[in-house]
């Protein structure tokens, strides 16, 4: 059977993906990164966010000098983490073009393919000579457990006036221009422990009160643009034993963003109700994750997107997504960004997989927003 052509895009996406970079654990993924920036003749620099996250690497930074003094200076930006791996990674490309994990585990797809169609792209605006406005490359630890590289990035040493991501699992051509925003919730109920076959009636059971307030809370899809869930149960210390303790983890996500208030809100009241009438105490911590947003279609980001993803052959399709990414920390730092699907299948299963073609085609998308942002983009 004819094997499948390979490139050096290919050939560095099969390299990263062979590398594991679960959050915190990101530095041979960003050595390797970095010495493609060198390569390449780029400067970068490494932020100090690495102590303040407890990981291995901080943010990777990159400008590309303008060469123009007219046009929109971008931003595109990827994160260099995976979802924890529970087996081996060995990728390759198939016989038909798709590059799989043949270990059993996740592929890493996510979102080190857009890595590699970002670092590509950099290298063909500089070895083409493709005017531009300027263009920053950045690089992310931590995304995947609450968007933290992203947060801890001094946003304001930025200049790009549009950024990108690449970091929605669908068929090229969807932009995302909505995110929610999400808050977690951790409830822990105090009961009373007994023996259960000899003093039941002395106790107070914490799961059983636990157990009233999931019954009692609104949760799954709340309306068309909310929705809750409780993830997390654990609770007791043996079969035989009252539980004295119980505990929830909870969050809601909304892209409205009073609305995670009033949800949360209602989640805690449903709490308190069981512990009251289980006769047990209840502690409750809540924490905001991330803010969502709404980018309009007229936005700078949403135009260039869409004349990049038009000139390239993909005609766009406007979307809201129920996930967050880095995307939600710069529109919330005052930096509009839209978050463009790249082809990823199934990230964060042992099917993920991504096209070897989708990786060449995002290099497209990238080289087509490179040019719609050396000129005005008609709204």
């Amino acid at each position: 059977m004819q094997q499948p052509l390979t490139s050096p895009l290919v050939d560095l996406f099969l390299e990263l993906c062979a590398i594991p970079s679960p959050p915190g654990e990101e530095r041979a993924v960003a050595d390797r990164v970095t010495r493609e920036l060198d390569r390449l003749g780029l400067e970068w620099h490494e932020d100090d966010a690495a102590a303040r996250l407890g990981s291995s690497t901080g943010n990777l930074v990159c400008r590309i000098p303008p060469t123009t003094g007219v046009g929109v200076p971008l931003l595109f930006c990827a994160h260099l983490d995976t979802v924890p791996v529970d087996g081996a990674l060995e990728p390759a490309l198939d016989e038909v073009g798709i590059v799989r994990n043949r270990g059993g585990a996740i592929l890493g797809a996510d979102n080190k393919s857009a890595v590699v169609s970002m670092l590509e792209a950099a290298r063909r605006v500089v070895s083409e000579g493709r005017p531009h406005a300027g263009i920053e490359l950045v690089f992310t630890p931590k995304e995947e457990i609450g968007l933290l590289g992203a947060t801890e990035l001094d946003v304001s040493q930025l200049r790009a006036r549009a950024g990108f991501v690449y970091d929605q699992a669908a068929p090229i051509g969807e932009l995302v221009v909505g995110a929610p925003s999400a808050q977690e919730l951790v409830m822990r109920f105090h009961g009373k422990p007994s023996h259960a076959g000899m003093y039941p009636e002395e106790g107070r059971s914490a799961i059983l009160a636990a157990a009233r307030a999931i019954v009692d809370m609104p949760l799954g899809r709340i309306d068309e643009r909310t929705s809750a869930n409780v993830g997390l149960v654990d609770g007791g210390s043996a079969r035989n034993i009252v539980p004295e303790w119980c505990e929830l983890q909870a969050e809601v996500r909304s892209h409205d963003h009073a609305r995670v208030g009033e949800v949360v809100q209602q989640l805690v009241d449903a709490a308190a109700y069981a512990a009251a009438v289980s006769d047990c105490t209840l502690e409750t911590a809540m924490e905001p994750k991330y803010r969502g947003y709404r980018l309009p279609p007229d936005a700078l980001p949403v135009r260039l997107a869409s004349a990049g993803l038009r000139g390239a052959g993909f005609e766009p399709r406007l979307v809201l997504s129920g996930g967050a990414a880095d995307a939600n920390v710069f529109n919330e730092r005052g930096l509009p960004c839209a978050n463009l699907a790249n082809g990823m299948v199934d990230i964060h299963t042992p099917d993920e997989r991504i096209a070897a073609d989708d990786l060449e085609r995002m290099v497209d998308v990238t080289l087509a927003i490179v040019d719609a942002a050396r000129e005005p983009v008609e709204a």
